[in-house]
């Protein structure tokens, strides 16, 4: 199984990417969301996980405010709204964490500023037949233009940004977790390393969706997730809402997914709820289009699920 610890010896490894999350893609700034009173519901959990000390809102601002980030994280940050977000997720310092689809890093980062130097970040993503044609949605996401056809495959994959990212952070003196870059399916992204309940948290942002066009084995992937979380670990999704009914049918095409059924999906696997955030809703998206007409936030979910 293909691991890279991202410590830079000499020149970078040329490794094809695979599926880019939706959130690391640098994008235009959205119009302002409306004020809304953000809301968490929770339900009641014993937890065997690690225990240390979460970091406070205005500990997860000062990440976010951090000067060493990128000019592209910051563009990220207006659609995102980090400090809701990762506050919400809840990385502790010293955690084992799991990023799937790590695309560029952006959530891959803020984690490993989370969880410290005493933590560990696996970020991971498909490895890509270099001989094979890159898979394509119907429509690119967010009305972006799509790539030419019979464009080569990038020369840069996710483990020489990450170790870029890597990079930044030791040389700007940040006390970050080490990441380990992971090359494997989506439908069994846990590396061995971890396998067997030796995770805290798992994050998957923005991208759940895209396994309907992509044909991922949901399924299986949401039962490696939950063997390699520990009792109390904790599996938080994101995604841009679709319409009652829809399922994952309009993934490929409006790069939606009906709540419901996904929430389904996992708890399938043995997941209990046990928080929504509504920091991301938009209830003034008609959800029946990639990007919303008139222009305004997508509609987006946050939900955290605990393995029991």
């Amino acid at each position: 199984m293909p691991v890279r610890l991202l410590v830079r010896i000499g020149s970078p490894a040329l490794v094809a990417a695979g599926l880019v999350a939706c959130a690391s893609k640098p994008l235009p700034p959205e119009p302002p969301r409306m004020e809304t009173t953000s809301k968490v519901t929770t339900t009641s959990v014993s937890s065997t996980t690690s225990t240390g000390a979460p970091l406070t809102r205005e500990q997860v601002a000062a990440i976010v405010a951090s000067p060493d980030r990128t000019d592209a994280d910051r563009t990220n940050d207006q659609r995102r709204h980090p400090v809701d977000l990762m506050t919400f997720v809840g990385a502790r310092p010293g955690w084992t964490v799991l990023d799937v689809s790590t695309g560029g890093g952006y959530t891959t980062e803020l984690l490993a500023r989370m969880v410290g130097p005493t933590g560990m970040v696996w970020a991971q993503s498909r490895p890509r037949n270099p001989n094979a044609p890159v898979a394509r949605p119907a429509q690119p996401e967010g009305g972006a233009a799509p790539a030419p056809v019979g464009m080569p495959a990038p020369q840069r994959g996710p483990a020489d940004v990450l170790a870029e990212r890597s990079d930044r952070m030791k040389g700007a003196g940040v006390a970050a977790a080490p990441i380990a870059y992971a090359a494997l399916p989506f439908d069994n992204p846990v590396p061995p390393e971890v396998a067997d309940a030796k995770l805290d948290l798992v994050t998957l942002m923005f991208n759940y969706h895209d396994f309907g066009w992509i044909a991922v084995d949901r399924a299986r992937m949401n039962r490696a997730i939950f063997a390699a979380l520990k009792p109390g670990g904790v599996y938080v999704i994101a995604d841009h809402a679709g319409r009652p009914g829809t399922g994952i049918t309009e993934s490929g095409t409006l790069h939606r997914i009906e709540e419901s059924f996904l929430r389904q999906e996992v708890e399938a696997a043995g997941f209990r709820l046990l928080a929504e955030g509504d920091f991301l809703r938009n209830p003034n998206d008609p959800r029946d289009r990639n990007t919303p007409e008139p222009l305004q936030p997508k509609d987006e979910f946050v939900l955290k699920f605990v393995k029991p």
